[in-house]
C-alpha cells in the first residue's frame, strides 16, 4: 500500500513543522534556521499559531519517540522587546539562525516596527508572524482593528512593510508554500536578510489543508563565504616629459600653467601658487621696554603727518608716480595694571 502523499494540517501546524525543517549550513556545518517562537497570544492567534505552538512543545515535554523536530516557545512579556531579543540572538549567531515573534492584532502588531526597522537596517533576520482580520469577513470589525473608511484590506500590519525586506498575508492555505519558501530565502541570504513578514489572518490560521509532504522535509540553505577578489596591479605613472623641477616657474609668480602629470621621479608636485607669495610681516621693536609695575599709561606721541599728496589731474599727471609715505613709527606698548 502506497504511503499517502499529503498530510491534513492546519496553516498554523504547517507553518510551524516547516519552519523547524530548515537549515543554514556554511564550510560544512549545519545550522538550524528558525531555533525558536516569542509570542504574546491574543484573539488574533491563540486559535492558530498558540494551538500549534502548544502541540509542538507538549510532544518535546513528552519525550515521544524521535521525530520531526519541535519548535520551542519562548514567553514575552512586551512585543518590542521580543523583536529586540531576536534581533540579538541572529546578531550573537552570526546571522547563521534566527527565532519567529508572533503577537494578536492591533497594537501588539505595531509594537514590531521599531525592532522591524532595526533588523533590516543592519541586515539582520527576524520572522514576524503578526496575526491579521478575517480574510473572509464573517465580523467586522473585529476587537483591535484598524478601521479605514476608503479601504477594507487594510490593518496595522500594512504599517510593516517599509520596514520590512520581504512582507506578504497569506489569504489562502496554499499560498502558504510559496510565501514560505520566499521568506526563507531572505532570512538565509546575508546580503538580503532583514525582518520578514507573514501576516496571518486569524481564520485562515485555523484552516486545514491537504499539504505535499515535501513540503516538510528537511530543507539546506546553504551559505557561501565568498572569496576575496585580488585586487589588480596598479596604473604605471606616465613617463617625466619636463624636467623635475616644472613646478619651479609656477612658484615664482608665472602664470603659465603646466600640466600636472605625475611621473616616478615626481609622485607628488610640491605647494604652488599662481601669484607672488605674500611678504612676511615684520613686529618692529619698541624702544621703550615695556614696564610692568603699576603706574599710570604714559600717552602715546601724536602720529607724524604724512605730506599731503597733490591732486593732478588727468592732463597734468606727471610721468613718474609719487613716492609713497614713510612707514608710521611703531609705538610703545601700554603697560597694565597689576
Amino acid at each position: 500500500m502506497n504511503a499517502p502523499t499529503t498530510r491534513r494540517l492546519t496553516v498554523a501546524q504547517a507553518l510551524v513543522e516547516f519552519l523547524a525543517h530548515q537549515y543554514t549550513e556554511r564550510d560544512g556545518r549545519r545550522h538550524r534556521l528558525i531555533n525558536a517562537c516569542w509570542g504574546i497570544f491574543g484573539h488574533g492567534n491563540v486559535a492558530g499559531l498558540g494551538q500549534a505552538l502548544l502541540e509542538s512543545g507538549a510532544a518535546s515535554r513528552q519525550g515521544a519517540p524521535p521525530g520531526p523536530p519541535v519548535l520551542p516557545y519562548l514567553q514575552g512579556r512586551n512585543e518590542q522587546a521580543m523583536v529586540h531579543a531576536a534581533v540579538g540572538y541572529a546578531r550573537q549567531r552570526d546571522r547563521l539562525g534566527a527565532q519567529a515573534v508572533t503577537t494578536s492584532i492591533g497594537p501588539g502588531a505595531t509594537n514590531l516596527v521599531t525592532g522591524a526597522a532595526l533588523a533590516t537596517v543592519n541586515r539582520l533576520p527576524v520572522l514576524l508572524l503578526p496575526g491579521d482580520t478575517f480574510a473572509t469577513r464573517p465580523a467586522d470589525p473585529v476587537l483591535q482593528q484598524l478601521e479605514v473608511p476608503f479601504a477594507g484590506d487594510v490593518s496595522v500590519n500594512d504599517a510593516l512593510r517599509p520596514v520590512s525586506r520581504y512582507f506578504d498575508r497569506v489569504t489562502r492555505p496554499e499560498a502558504l508554500i510559496p510565501a514560505a519558501l520566499q521568506a526563507m530565502r531572505v532570512l538565509a541570504d546575508p546580503v538580503d536578510t532583514g525582518a520578514v513578514t507573514l501576516a496571518l489572518p486569524q481564520d485562515v490560521q485555523a484552516e486545514a489543508y491537504d499539504w505535499p509532504r515535501e513540503f516538510f522535509a528537511d530543507r539546506v540553505w546553504r551559505v557561501p563565504r565568498p572569496a576575496p577578489t585580488p585586487m589588480p596591479s596598479p596604473r604605471p605613472y606616465a613617463p617625466c616629459a619636463a624636467p623635475a623641477d616644472r613646478w619651479s616657474s609656477r612658484a615664482a609668480g608665472s602664470t603659465t600653467a603646466r600640466p600636472r602629470t605625475r611621473c616616478a621621479r615626481s609622485p607628488t608636485p610640491p605647494a604652488s601658487r599662481s601669484r607672488p607669495p605674500r611678504p612676511a610681516r615684520v613686529r618692529c621693536a619698541t624702544t621703550t621696554p615695556p614696564t610692568w609695575a603699576a603706574s599710570a599709561t604714559p600717552a602715546p606721541p601724536p602720529p607724524t603727518p604724512s605730506p599731503a599728496r597733490p591732486m593732478w589731474s588727468s592732463a597734468s599727471a606727471p610721468a613718474t608716480p609719487t613716492s609713497p609715505p614713510p612707514p608710521r613709527p611703531c609705538s610703545p606698548r601700554p603697560a597694565s595694571a597689576s
